[in-house]
């Protein structure tokens, strides 16, 4: 089986949007729409700033693992009150996201640092943290997950996605589908512990891409993805027409999943609180 290589097909697709603003507001749009992981934090930040802190003058979250700073636009904003630390271990991530975020950087709304998650040294100041698909490519994940225990608020929210141990249905042998990973994921028991173990309560662990969000990945993602690997930036010619088949259908899959209990799925999120 051939491996994913996200990051060679990402760095691609970020240097041709690089210095073109609204290609760039049109990729977040995309990734917005196809990763249903996004999806998924998405609905657990409304939910805590609707608990905690919609009412707030102000409240602090720290980005960690900020990649193209996705998440970091929906929450500028959706959340009006909100100011945000956004660390990456990649430099040329962080430029770009300086350019396009200059404003919000220029009004003290967020901020981007190059920070090694498993070095990383901060006072307790954040309400809350996330972490998405970021600690599947670390060994030492639990040396992550206390170091960020260590920069919330007592009570303060950590929200995470990471691959499932079911993840492993898609490899072969011991080669993971992604190359990128430093393990094949998570089990609910295993994350439960080891968020235990660095000092979190867990709040709500469950599964996600469920039988229908993982039938949406591989019509949307994964078969895109592999041509892309295999035959480079050629194939992107054949893609607005392949999904102009698949897209509605690959949607209704994502809403499905959204609104099912999944038992098993190569997703997982996790809430959790600072004990």
């Amino acid at each position: 089986m051939s491996k994913i290589a996200y990051d060679p097909v990402k760095d691609k697709f970020a240097g041709f949007i690089k210095n073109a603003r609204l290609f760039r507001t049109l990729f977040y749009r995309t990734l917005d729409l196809f990763f249903l992981r996004g999806w998924y934090v998405r609905r657990l930040l409304k939910e805590i700033y609707r608990k905690e802190f919609s009412k707030k003058d102000q409240w602090t979250l720290l980005d960690a693992g900020c990649g193209f700073g996705q998440y970091d636009r929906f929450m500028l904003s959706r959340f009006p009150n909100v100011k945000i630390d956004s660390v990456d271990v990649k430099e040329d991530y962080l430029n770009d996201c300086r350019l396009y975020f200059k404003k919000s950087i220029d009004h003290s709304r967020i901020s981007f640092g190059r920070e090694d998650l498993l070095e990383i040294d901060l006072t307790p100041e954040y309400d809350a943290v996330i972490c998405v698909d970021v600690l599947e490519h670390i060994e030492e994940d639990v040396r992550v997950m206390t170091n960020l225990v260590n920069s919330l608020k007592k009570g303060g929210y950590f929200i995470m996605h990471s691959p499932s141990h079911f993840a492993e249905e898609d490899a072969e042998g011991d080669e993971f589908f992604v190359g990128e990973h430093a393990r094949a994921g998570y089990s609910k028991e295993d994350l439960s512990g080891k968020l235990e173990k660095a000092g979190f309560k867990p709040v709500k662990i469950a599964y996600s891409y469920g039988k229908w969000g993982h039938a949406a990945w591989v019509m949307l993602i994964k078969n895109p993805m592999l041509w892309l690997t295999r035959w480079g930036m050629s194939s992107m010619f054949f893609l607005p027409f392949y999904y102009i088949l698949t897209l509605i259908p690959g949607l209704l899959l994502m809403r499905l999943d959204m609104i099912s209990k999944n038992e098993k799925g190569t997703g997982i999120y996790a809430l959790a609180q600072k004990k």
